[in-house]
């Protein structure tokens, strides 16, 4: 059977980055460039500046990736793009960039979900077990998919207002801790204590996340403690925030694993770098005897490797894209699992 290459390209946000990626699960060269010197600045992701500053990087990310892998476009067999979820603008730069290459070389393109390249960075970990769920956690989202087979996504339960990862920004952003305030957090959580009683947000029998609750819980806790004249011991706060937002992510996912009878338990996204998270997760599924595949801490956040790993199993699920192809910015992962 011959081998697949795929030149994958990822600007859903504020990373602009390139990938050769073989047979799904070989990562023959990447290469990303980051921005978040840049948005550091402003205390988040300025969308036209990250649009701006993909423009001026990509085709430099290209030859870079090329050269690295000491490939040409003759070795390529097919181009993918990530076409949604995310910045309006930032999606179009690379795009756009994608169809370029594709009309130029005449290499057929693939469309690619962002939130199912997430799911399929843990190809390179490992083979899917089918049937298996997979904990979705990032910027944007949170939730739980259930998978019988390949690219089949279906969606368990969600949030319902913030997801985690912006829910830890958010936090961080009130507590005093710079941009990008979830890794911060992740790691003064390891130096702190659990000293502040937060509501445990939505601790119910559904398989839905709410997080606007006990991020408004932590404004009201640091409000009170100013007036108060005390200090808050941000260790803490950040220990007592990871535990109780922790605990729920795996009470629920538990809960889903069992139900569902699964074989294997997924974590994606960039909160599937957060330790706290993954070490709970090793726990439960040590307890239930269930297979934890999660990505490689390089390929948790957005990357582009895991948009050629997902396009090659959005290949064979047709997936081929037009020059019509436009960016869909609230795109949902269902849709294309259906």
């Amino acid at each position: 059977m011959k081998d697949i290459n795929i030149f994958a390209i990822e600007t859903s946000c504020d990373e602009t980055s390139c990938s050769i990626i073989k047979n799904g699960n070989v990562d023959i060269a990447t290469v990303i460039l980051s921005q978040i010197d840049i948005h550091k600045n402003f205390g988040g992701v300025v969308p036209e500046i990250a649009s701006r500053n993909h423009t001026k990087a990509i085709t430099l990310v290209f030859e870079e990736c090329l050269n690295k892998a000491n490939m040409t476009f003759e070795d390529i067999d097919y181009i993918a793009v990530t076409y949604g979820p995310g910045l309006n603008g930032a999606l179009l730069v690379g795009i756009e960039a994608a169809k370029a290459l594709s009309f130029a070389t005449g290499i057929p393109l693939i469309k690619v979900n962002h939130m199912a390249g997430h799911i399929y960075a843990n190809k390179f970990v490992g083979d899917f077990k089918f049937p298996l769920i997979s904990l979705v956690v990032s910027g944007g989202h949170t939730e739980l998919i259930y998978m019988d087979k390949e690219y089949s996504f279906k969606k368990i339960g969600g949030t319902l207002d913030d997801s985690i990862g912006e829910a830890y920004d958010k936090v961080a952003r009130v507590v005093g801790i710079p941009y990008p305030g979830g890794p911060l957090m992740d790691k003064m959580a390891h130096n702190g204590k659990h000293t502040y009683n937060l509501p445990t947000p939505k601790d119910d029998n559904s398989y839905d996340f709410s997080f606007s609750g006990i991020k408004s819980a932590v404004i009201n806790l640091v409000h009170n403690e100013k007036q108060r004249g005390n200090e808050i011991n941000k260790e803490n706060l950040a220990t007592s925030f990871q535990e109780t937002v922790v605990d729920i992510l795996v009470k629920k996912t538990k809960r889903a694993v069992k139900e569902y009878g699964v074989k294997q338990l997924l974590v994606a996204g960039g909160v599937s770098a957060n330790s706290g998270l993954r070490k709970a997760l090793d726990n439960m599924c040590e307890e239930l005897n269930i297979e934890l595949l999660k990505p490689e801490l390089k390929y948790c956040t957005d990357n582009a490797a895991m948009i050629g790993a997902a396009a090659y199993y959005a290949l064979k699920n047709n997936d081929i894209a037009d020059y019509t192809l436009g960016p869909e910015p609230g795109l949902d992962l269902v849709e294309d699992g259906e």
